[in-house]
């Protein structure tokens, strides 16, 4: 049987207000976790949006271009199709 490991944590030392680390706290406790962890948490999910943003500029970007090479290649193809009626 294989197990995926998971992947070695490396520590991180962060400076914030005295409020978000008591925010920290209690969010842990509600959700049984450390404090550490709901920042490793918010790091992900701000890492997963990062990365679900770009993928949706870069399919809009490719939609925009699609676009334009049909309209284009309508170009082509409507004067290939009235030259056969010459």
């Amino acid at each position: 049987m294989v197990t995926q490991m998971e992947p070695r944590k490396v520590r991180l030392s962060i400076t914030v207000n005295p409020e978000l680390k008591e925010l920290a706290k209690v969010i842990a406790e509600e959700s049984q976790t450390t404090p550490s962890g709901i920042i490793s948490r918010c790091l992900e999910e701000l890492a997963k949006k990062r990365k679900e943003d770009s993928m949706i500029k870069y399919y809009k970007t490719m939609a925009k271009e699609h676009k334009e090479f049909a309209k284009d290649s309508v170009k082509v193809i409507q004067k290939i199709a009235s030259s056969w009626n010459d």
